[in-house]
């Protein structure tokens, strides 16, 4: 569902070279691999309610899951934040025996973002396209070029990647970061445990998920010298993992320098009843 964003780390264009020169030093592509399918995704539509950590609703989103073709997935999904901020999110996968991202796109604009981005990458053309802005006064700056996305990139397919770990496997996979132009950064998953949740009068258990970029020391010095990184950062999600596993909640920041929130699905309500009509006999 959601890719909380480390989709672009970095708006001062001078570091770019340390960063890359950084990411070669850090990066090890054999501790990743793509995902094997065991859950086939197909049609769904979801509901899930943006609230602060301190539990005030800033927004509301939706999930749309269509399957265009056997084996071709378009996910989407988008949160309007009440100050007016957007997140837009698709991503179109394929699943045939592993998990493969074949075209993403991300936009993220408002005062809820402290960077406005719109990021596009497609692997069929190896093309993508970075548009990135410092706040709603900067000067926009857009880049394009070509790039060969790795078969274990997952970007805004975290809840997949989730559902198709065994129970309490950990992993790595790799995303996409934007420096400006696009690195692979991989993303440890570690299990923690499981946790007590409400469904109703019923009772379950989620398991409970850590999602930590591999960035490395030297990245870390780098990033809290630029005041580009925080000092701990991480995902927190939270996974029902039975005969059918399905997203529970969510909780870090939607972009890098952003505030933690909180994601949560939500059921849709019927409003008032409409008045009863009387059905005439044919």
């Amino acid at each position: 569902m959601i890719a909380p964003t480390l989709a672009y780390m970095v708006n001062c264009t001078s570091m770019t070279a340390i960063f890359v020169l950084i990411a070669v030093l850090v990066y090890s592509p054999a501790h990743a691999a793509p995902v094997a399918v065991r859950y086939l995704e197909g049609v769904a539509h979801g509901y899930f309610i943006v609230r602060s950590l301190a539990g005030e609703t800033i927004g509301q989103g939706e999930l749309t899951q269509v399957l265009k073709e056997e084996n071709l997935v378009e996910s989407q999904v988008v949160i309007h934040f009440k100050d007016g901020s957007l997140y837009e999110e698709k991503v179109a996968f394929s699943q045939q025996r592993v998990f493969t991202m074949l075209r993403y796109h991300l936009i993220q604009r408002g005062p809820s973002f402290p960077e406005q981005i719109d990021v596009l990458i497609d692997r069929g053309t190896a093309e993508y396209k970075v548009r990135s802005q410092a706040g709603k006064d900067g000067k926009e700056k857009v880049l394009t070029g070509h790039f060969d996305l790795p078969k274990d990139v997952y970007n805004g397919m975290f809840v997949v990647v989730l559902k198709n770990l065994l129970k309490e496997a950990n992993a790595t996979v790799n995303f996409l970061a934007f420096t400006p132009s696009p690195e692979v950064i991989p993303l440890q998953l570690l299990f923690i445990g499981e946790q007590s949740v409400r469904i109703a009068d019923l009772s379950s258990k989620a398991k409970y998920y850590v999602f930590r970029p591999k960035i490395g020391k030297i990245r870390q010095f780098f990033g809290k010298l630029t005041g580009q990184l925080p000092a701990d950062f991480h995902y927190d999600w939270w996974i029902l993992t039975d005969e059918a596993p399905s997203f529970v909640a969510f909780e870090g920041p939607l972009q890098l320098m952003g505030s933690n929130v909180r994601i949560e699905l939500v059921s849709p309500r019927l409003s008032a009843k409409p008045e009863d009509k009387k059905i005439s006999p044919k």
